[in-house]
């Protein structure tokens, strides 16, 4: 039996087996679906329906490309992706995914982009946004504020340093990347977003029905895929396959020290972060070993987020292969970033009973922007000292290509 053969068998199996538990236990099954269904429609539709729509219209109007010749000369050099990644990325921080993989797809249809700089951009524009890792995660999961600070430093420290890492991808194939950059014009950026804007003939009524259209679209397909993992999650459970891979996995975590406690929550974890990071913030080990794993698992993302990239970027030549191994390496980094700031941020910084808030918070500050303030003041060396790092990065890289 070849190959092939053999994945078809190994499928149809695995969908039999699936489909029988969910006839045997519907409850569960309906109990999984009716909890998916929920976090889609209170928290998924109405947190990233305005984001979708909003970028469609910056598109149509121009605006992306206005800023991505100012934004040229950062992103160019940085991650080999042109200036309008910095707009992708910006609204991928603040809505979180898949938002950077559904406008670096549509930029891509647009000819924006290359494959080779979409599959670059989309590596590192997909991350969980403030709002999830402090309510959600920090306080709702583990009731404690302080811990979003350092989920945050690191998920966001990792997904940095995936863009860094990824500007090498494809570098053994022809990269149409510029070596020089010019000094960003606000007048050649005006042009150029009057010529988007004049090429796009649609009326702004079709515009804006086009974006609602293909925003509602893209949520629909995404709380399709949140619902099924969440009922795939339970009938693994269910199977006691979970158990089983956790056994592989509780080895694994004993290589790097880590309590075998924390297996069930990684496994659950790799395929929704959510239920995951909850049966973190449940497990009766410290809270360092805790932080460790949820980093982990939201650079990862989990199968269920990367299944929605996946079809997104199936109507592109946009590979999803690269951006599964920087889902990897975000993973990594972020963990990594946890254990490193667990010092500097959650210990000095949040067990510190003096008061980091200038006199414009007051304790009726949003817990965002408290939160916000209060990592920008600890980690202002880091970031000093990061903004070195990049300037001589981009110093170093224009020597070279001169020479």
């Amino acid at each position: 039996m070849n190959a092939a053969k053999l994945k078809t068998l190994m499928l149809g199996l695995s969908m039999i087996i699936l489909a029988f538990a969910m006839i045997i236990s519907p409850k569960v099954s309906f109990t999984a679906s009716k909890a998916g269904l929920e976090l889609w429609w209170g928290i998924v539709f109405p947190s990233l329906l305005p984001f979708f729509i909003l970028s469609h219209l910056l598109i149509g109007f121009g605006i992306v490309r206005f800023i991505g010749v100012l934004l040229e000369p950062v992103m160019r050099p940085l991650f080999k992706v042109p200036g309008i990644g910095g707009f992708v990325w910006a609204m991928g921080w603040a809505s979180g995914s898949p938002a950077g993989a559904k406008l670096t797809a549509e930029m891509r249809k647009k000819n924006q982009l290359t494959a080779l700089e979409a599959e670059r951009l989309v590596s590192f524009t997909n991350s969980s946004n403030p709002l999830f890792i402090f309510g959600a995660v920090a306080i709702g999961f583990f009731n404690n504020q302080a811990l979003g600070l350092l989920l945050a430093a690191a998920h966001y420290s990792g997904n940095l340093a995936v863009g860094l890492t990824m500007r090498f991808h494809g570098r053994e194939q022809a990269d149409p990347s510029k070596t020089g950059y010019k000094r960003p014009s606000i007048r050649e950026a005006f042009r150029q977003m009057h010529q988007t804007r004049m090429e796009d003939t649609r009326p702004i009524g079709k515009m804006l029905g086009d974006a609602v259209l293909s925003s509602i679209q893209t949520l629909l397909m995404v709380g399709g895929f949140i619902i099924l993992f969440s009922v795939l999650n339970k009938l693994l459970s269910l199977l006691s396959i979970t158990d089983f891979i956790a056994i592989a996995f509780s080895l694994l975590l004993a290589f790097f020290q880590l309590s075998a406690e924390l297996s069930i929550p990684l496994v659950s974890g790799m395929f929704e972060m959510t239920l995951g990071s909850q049966l973190a913030s449940a497990a009766n080990v410290d809270l360092l070993q805790k932080a460790i794993v949820t980093s982990f698992l939201l650079g990862f993302s989990g199968l269920s987020i990367q299944a929605q990239v996946a079809s997104i970027l199936a109507e592109t030549d946009i590979r999803f292969q690269p951006f599964f191994i920087a889902r990897i390496l975000q993973g990594a980094y972020a963990a990594c970033f946890a254990w490193i700031f667990w010092k500097p941020v959650y210990l000095e910084l949040a067990t510190s009973n003096v008061s980091v808030l200038p006199v414009f918070l007051t304790e009726d500050t949003p817990v965002l922007l408290a939160s916000i303030w209060s990592l920008l003041t600890e980690i202002g060396p880091i970031i000093t000292i990061a903004s070195l790092f990049i300037y001589v990065f981009i110093y170093a890289g224009r020597v070279i290509s001169k020479n």
